[in-house]
């Protein structure tokens, strides 16, 4: 692994590979849409992943729902987005008065005789995405060629199973714009070489003496692995597409992940989670604080490497203490080289390549 070199600077600055990352890269893996304290039996809520639409229902006494929030009759969506759950019956189309159950049923069109073809309501059901609830998380898939969601969290249920089945009440949540591409700051949270050097009087004290750092992989997760100053094990994990998990020994979990928004910026979304015990809200305000203080450190490294990152710039060697790193970029290169996208050295051919698969691919699907 130490013998790989990083990805070229190339590959997070171009408005291809940003096309590439949202509408290929993410597909073949599994999202969290929302924490499962958001949505209710008998609840619907609607949520943007990725610039795409979508409604999450919990039909009673069943599994959660996913759809596309689109009516079928002429693509309207049923509700506007918002952040939690609303009790809900029936979904009815603001626009022509279609309606439907939370299982994504037609019930009844408005004036049904009267379409200029036969009708036949089984055909226009609504567009189902597959659906899971994971620990603390509702989980969706955009597509049939995404992982299994056990691939995806190998390593979690493996090495943190009872925190994370058991850690689902959410105390705070955090959401903020970095100005730079998502990748260098998934990189950077699975970077263990700065750690010790930019945070040392928060993540350092958390993650111990660098001596004492353990790494575990897995084929498409990865640990470090820390003892923690209150006893127990301090476990940070690498997670595809663009996430991070940090369990803490007495089951505290924190769900981090960076979603793209343009080549040079991205959004921050953080949750805190406990476990069966109960916490007081200040005790919550000091968490959150604290988890914020060492990210805002790493924002301003973040934005500085996105700038860094100009030219023909080509990042150094890395260091056995970026490990972490390597793997998920090995994994990265291999969806790249999946698509038939080789990695050059400056990587200028490899993006104009990407940038005519992307603009074929649009063509294709708007024809």
């Amino acid at each position: 692994m130490l013998n790989q070199t990083f990805l070229p600077a190339s590959l997070y600055r171009s408005d291809a590979m940003h096309e590439w990352d949202i509408h290929t890269y993410a597909n073949h893996y599994w999202h969290p849409v929302a924490p499962i304290s958001h949505l209710q039996p008998g609840e619907v809520v609607a949520i943007t992943m990725l610039d795409q639409p979508l409604l999450l229902t919990w039909p009673t006494g069943e599994n959660p729902r996913a759809f596309r929030n689109r009516c079928p009759h002429r693509g309207v969506a049923f509700r506007q987005s918002g952040e939690t759950g609303q009790s809900c019956r029936r979904l009815v189309c603001p626009y022509h008065g279609w309606t439907y159950t939370l299982r994504g049923e037609l019930l009844a069109a408005a004036r049904e005789a009267d379409f200029v073809q036969d009708f036949d309501r089984q055909r226009w059901g609504l567009q189902e995405l597959a659906c899971r609830i994971d620990g603390p998380l509702i989980w969706i898939a955009f597509s049939d060629q995404a992982l299994t969601l056990e691939e995806q969290l190998q390593l979690v249920h493996t090495e943190a199973g009872a925190a994370w089945n058991t850690s689902s009440t959410l105390v705070r949540q955090s959401r903020s714009s970095l100005a730079c591409n998502w990748k260098i700051a998934h990189d950077n949270t699975l970077d263990d070489y700065h750690v010790a050097i930019a945070h040392t009087t928060t993540l350092h004290r958390e993650q111990g003496p660098v001596r004492d750092y353990r790494h575990r992989f897995s084929q498409h997760n990865n640990l470090l692995e820390t003892p923690h100053p209150d006893g127990g094990r301090f476990l940070t994990f690498g997670l595809p597409p663009w996430s991070h998990l940090l369990v803490w020994p007495d089951g505290r979990l924190v769900w981090l992940e960076f979603m793209p928004e343009r080549p040079d910026h991205c959004t921050m979304q953080l949750h805190l989670f406990t476990g069966s015990g109960a916490m007081d809200a200040a005790t919550a305000d000091a968490w959150l604080r604290d988890m914020l203080t060492f990210l805002d450190e790493d924002k301003a490294l973040v934005e500085s490497v996105q700038h860094g990152y100009q030219d023909d710039f080509q990042p150094g060697p890395p260091h056995r203490l970026e490990r972490r790193i390597l793997h998920w970029q090995g994994l990265y290169r291999e969806r790249l080289e999946s698509a038939g996208i080789s990695i050059e050295e400056r990587s200028h051919e490899a993006i104009s390549a990407l940038r005519s698969k992307t603009s074929a691919r649009g063509a294709a699907v708007n024809g």
